[in-house]
């Protein structure tokens, strides 16, 4: 019997959907603002995020008495203050009237789609340049598909059992769905983290989750400046380790760099803490670590997708969730308010949705949450 290496694996099941071969989804999403300050490389992006402000210099954003129309910053929240975390986009003539603030303050707080070149602007900060479109709503992609599939309905189809319940019952109808999956081995998770996680950008490389960093498919491994698979829920709350089924499970594993994920650990969410190194956003104490804004939804549905699938009845953990840190060992995860909050205020962008298909097609199961975000209060009020 012929024997698959772990590359040839991944690679079938996605033959199998159309996923491999093709440019697909996963590799046609506006990049966000982390991810477009980190590829200041002189390349031809899209990016999508919230107006913030008017830069007038390398460090100063204003946010009102607006001089001109000449620049907008962008950020993935539309609370952000940081200039760190912002990324400054150059008005030209033809954009002004229309998009820039002097003549229209009322887009303070819009998001916004520009397509530009990623070039520093205000040198040394991070911009895009030359814009050649600016949109309010999302931009077309570059797939190669024809079509685009609607999230499944709650009612109809892949969801159909979950129709109309809430609480109790609607978690048990979504762990009924969301159980029958491939399960991979834990070497195939490498291969298979290039695909989910590859840069919409750059298909020789994959983005960092918790830093936004674009790095080398090729760089993955344990050494410094490798990226290695990042289990968002903490294989030691459970003590499930790498075994096949959530030690292996696409949904929670992630690209991260090797030095953030040790300083991450198994802490616990929370907000708040010390500046993380080599994670612009990041923070972390003793008990908990806090993600960059634009990615604390995806970590949030990650988890509580992991309190759903994984409920004890099947030779894995009960794995749920509270409001307290300091799990340990114990098969749980918090801060369950905080993670609510969120999910709340960073909804599904197109990265993780791209991302919940890919996953789909590999391991035949989807995340229930990025598909339906209300259900996250439907279960937990």
């Amino acid at each position: 019997m012929a024997r698959w290496s772990p590359l040839a694996l991944v690679i079938g099941l996605l033959a199998a959907v159309g996923l491999y071969g093709s440019t697909a989804a996963v590799a046609a999403a506006p990049l966000t603002v982390a991810q477009a300050i980190s590829r200041q490389d002189g390349s031809a992006n899209t990016v999508g995020g919230y107006v913030v402000g008017q830069p007038t210099g390398a460090s100063t954003v204003v946010r009102s008495g607006f001089p001109d129309d000449n620049a907008l910053a962008l950020a993935d929240s539309a609370s952000e203050t940081g200039t760190s975390r912002m990324i400054y986009v150059q008005l030209t003539t033809d954009f002004r009237a229309k998009w820039g603030l002097r003549s229209n303050p009322s887009l303070m707080g819009t998001q916004i789609y520009v397509t530009g070149t990623l070039t520093p602007y205000f040198t040394p900060h991070a911009g895009l340049k030359s814009p050649t479109a600016i949109t309010s709503t999302t931009p077309p992609t570059t797939s190669t598909s024809t079509s685009t599939t609607p999230p499944p309905s709650s009612c109809d189809g892949y969801y159909a059992a979950a129709c109309n319940k809430t609480g109790s019952a609607l978690k048990t109808a979504l762990n009924s769905i969301i159980k029958n999956q491939t399960k991979l081995s834990y070497d195939a998770v490498w291969e298979a983290l290039k695909v989910t996680d590859q840069d919409p950008g750059n298909s020789n490389n994959v983005i960092l989750l918790y830093s936004g960093i674009s790095r080398a498919k090729s760089a993955n491994g344990g050494g410094n400046d490798n990226w290695n698979r990042e289990h968002v829920w903490a294989k030691s709350h459970g003590d499930f380790g790498t075994a096949t089924g959530p030690g292996t499970d696409l949904h929670h594993l992630r690209p991260e760099d090797v030095n953030v994920n040790a300083t991450r650990g198994n802490l616990d969410f929370d907000s708040g803490g010390s500046t993380v190194s080599e994670c612009t956003g990041c923070k972390y104490d003793g008990d908990s670590f806090e993600p960059r804004n634009a990615v604390k939804g995806d970590v949030a549905r990650m988890i509580f997708y992991m309190a759903v699938r994984y409920e004890g009845t099947d030779g894995f953990p009960n794995l749920e969730l509270n409001d307290s840190v300091n799990n340990g060992t114990a098969p749980y995860m918090g801060k369950l308010s905080v993670l609510k909050t969120w999910s709340h205020d960073d909804p599904p962008d197109a990265f993780e949705k791209n991302r919940n298909e890919a996953i789909y097609g590999i391991q035949k199961n989807r995340n229930p949450f990025i598909d339906h975000p209300e259900w996250v209060s439907a279960i937990w009020p």
